[in-house]
């Protein structure tokens, strides 16, 4: 974990909700696809958690929706502005296991770090398939990213306004080595039930702190209670034990 000031570059709407941050700053503390940071706001008593959209050595790319009044501040941001920010939180998604051909599943916010995993793995040389779940077609982003990489893509939307109409389990091919996935705990339990594959799921979770101190976000596995900010949020699918 590495606390620094990020210099805002651009800060833009992808959907009526959603924005696309990038900042400039030392993001060497970032080691791994699925880590999120903890950002600053003025104001406000608790860091936000924002999953990793994209790094390289000199810039950070997040994507948020605004749903309080603390991404609601982050949106009214301009370009030259400074964020405190904690980076390298969170375990990330493990690469070495993919197989050849990884299917990507995100839904909602879900789709943020999926985006940075796909880079990897297809430069790699893996096929990778992309499914982005939305409920409508308004909520759509990122599906040209994604095509840009070289991924195979589909959408779905629940109202059936665009592309496949359901969810992102009715959209998983009929052959993959493995799957990663990031999205509510509703989908997340569907793609644990519709898999057939082992895969690694990342959980969204309201924090605390971020790191590890309050145990405000833990979560039962087959191996005791786990801290979604810590040893998570990237959990694989074999030691996940549901509530209900």
């Amino acid at each position: 974990m590495k606390q620094s000031f990020f210099r805002i570059l651009s800060n833009t709407a992808l959907t009526d909700t959603v924005y696309k941050m990038v900042m400039a700053g030392d993001t060497s503390a970032i080691t791994a696809s699925g880590q999120f940071v903890n950002i600053q706001l003025t104001g406000k008593f608790l860091r936000r958690p924002i999953s990793v959209c994209d790094y390289d050595s000199e810039t950070l790319t997040i994507v948020y929706k605004v749903v309080g009044h603390g991404t609601a501040q982050m949106a009214a941001m301009t370009p030259g502005e400074e964020l405190d920010v904690l980076t390298g939180l969170g375990n990330g998604y493990d690469l070495t296991v993919s197989g050849d051909h990884p299917v990507l599943l995100g839904g909602g916010v879900g789709v943020p770090p999926m985006y940075n995993l796909a880079k990897k793995l297809v430069a790699q040389g893996k096929k990778v398939s992309v499914i982005l779940g939305f409920n409508t077609k308004a909520e759509i982003f990122y599906e040209e990213e994604f095509k840009a990489l070289g991924c195979q893509v589909t959408v779905t939307t629940v109202d059936g306004s665009y592309g496949k109409k359901g969810f992102v389990t009715d959209a998983l091919p009929e052959n993959y080595t493995y799957f990663y996935t990031c999205g509510p705990e509703p989908m997340l339990k569907a793609v644990y039930r519709a898999a057939n594959t082992s895969g690694q799921m990342s959980f969204e979770e309201r924090m605390g702190c971020g790191f590890g101190a309050c145990m405000g976000c833990s979560c039962k596995t087959l191996t005791g209670y786990k801290r979604i900010c810590k040893e998570g949020p990237v959990m694989r699918k074999e030691e996940i034990l549901w509530e209900s």
